[in-house]
């Protein structure tokens, strides 16, 4: 060996602690891509998901009626903020989350459009600032690039939702038989705003209404379980309706959704509508068309009567402001004992039940039946008052063909169809 064989290896071996120095950079540089984009794109996808449930959620809502605007942005922002978005943050890692600002409406040219009776399509676009990034912004830190390199980025999603014919559908198990001469083109023989009574008697007679179970049985368990919340998905033209027999009790599920309970049963599992307000001849004194939907009390009707619309805006109870069972009995019935086998109703008002739990549950979907009891169409009922007894006459109000554009039913159902009742659809 001569003396200047041992400089060499201490020199490489410096060269390798830089070399690695240098490969450690550019590999933590990718794993930061990996890390920090990755995250990235984790927000985007929970953030669509809750842009495509608020867009969903307010086309719902688009009946052209003059509250449909304000309903649909309560409806749109309330869905989506029910998603986790932020891996998972409920809150969305306290960087906001969705507002009525976030929500806008166009028409059938898809203008930007303030007028309800022109909304067709609701729009949700929201951008969610203030995701964090942890590697990208040490790189920057190390490279004294910090402007490129910040503590959080932003995220950007949108949806757009329309309303369109369902294939099938989710109906109460209620059918209504077509007056004489009556068709799709006059509305069945009905008046818009018309009061028809279902009868428990084996099968409605035309121009009547009948219990019917979807699933084509003939079991009154049937019926009850396909009136109970989730029902019964599917229902399609040209479904053959089975006639129940003996109802015994039915009167419990039609009446959680006027937010009427009894035992255990509570609101916030057993949903009222946003109202419980009930209309009968004995507090709604206008003669036919009754329009309890949207039309005003005639004189005569009681102090509290104003229309479903209006009570619904306000979250009244079948007590109106109150939440005595005798006196919303009181004045429904004029008889403050026809509702003695129920114990309690959901509160009224901003802060009340109805509010909190209640959704659009009186604005049925029902099917209308031929006399072999096979589904032709489809039209939309108002649900009226509660039922007093299982085996009780109850009536709806008639709103029209369901797959009208001005249909205040939007039900759940499979879209696709070409004359079905009418449920949100992404289109974009």
């Amino acid at each position: 060996m001569t003396p200047d064989s041992h400089p060499q290896p201490r020199r490489q071996h410096g060269a390798v602690i830089v070399l690695v120095c240098i490969l450690l950079f550019f590999l933590l540089g990718f794993v930061a891509i990996a890390f920090d984009f990755g995250r990235l794109f984790i927000v985007k996808t929970e953030l669509q998901t809750a842009m495509d449930a608020c867009a969903l959620a307010a086309a719902q809502e688009l009946d052209q009626q003059p509250t449909a605007l304000a309903r649909a942005r309560d409806a749109g922002a309330t869905a989506a903020n029910l998603n986790r978005v932020n891996l998972q943050s409920l809150n969305w890692d306290g960087q906001g989350q969705v507002t009525a600002a976030d929500i806008s409406f166009r028409d059938a040219a898809y203008a930007l459009t303030t007028a309800a009776a022109n909304a067709r399509y609701a729009q949700c676009q929201h951008t969610q600032a203030g995701v964090r990034m942890w590697l990208l912004h040490a790189m920057g830190a190390f490279t004294g690039n910090r402007a490129a390199n910040p503590t959080s980025r932003m995220v950007l999603a949108g949806a757009v939702a329309t309303r369109g014919s369902a294939q099938s559908t989710c109906p109460i198990p209620v059918a209504l038989k077509s007056r004489a001469g009556g068709s799709r083109a006059n509305n069945f023989g009905f008046q818009i705003g018309e009061w028809v009574t279902i009868f428990d008697k084996g099968g409605a007679s035309a121009g009547e209404m009948g219990w019917y179970n979807l699933d084509g049985s003939k079991s009154a368990q049937e019926t009850f379980n396909e009136l109970s919340e989730g029902g019964r998905c599917g229902t399609r033209l040209g479904d053959t309706l089975g006639t129940p027999g003996a109802q015994t009790s039915i009167d419990r599920p039609w009446n959680y959704r006027f937010g009427i309970y009894k035992n255990v049963d509570v609101p916030s599992v057993n949903h009222p509508d946003q109202t419980g307000y009930a209309y009968t001849s004995a507090n709604w004194k206008n003669p036919a068309p009754q329009n309890a939907f949207a039309g005003t009390a005639a004189a005569g009707s009681h102090a509290t009567a104003q229309n479903y619309i209006t009570k619904r805006a306000a979250w009244a109870s079948l007590a109106d402001t109150g939440t005595s069972i005798k006196t919303g009995s009181q004045i429904a019935f004029g008889d403050s004992s026809k509702l003695n086998g129920f114990q309690k109703l959901a509160t009224p008002g901003a802060a009340g039940e109805h509010r909190k739990y209640g959704y659009g549950r009186r604005l049925a979907v029902v099917p209308v039946i031929n006399d072999a009891a096979r589904v032709i169409d489809f039209v939309c009922m108002f649900m009226l008052a509660p039922l007093t007894g299982p085996n009780d006459p109850s009536q709806l109000e008639y709103r029209g063909l369901a797959g009208a554009p001005d249909s205040p039913c939007a039900q759940g159902g499979m879209p696709g169809g070409a004359a079905g009742p009418l449920v949100p659809v992404l289109v974009r």
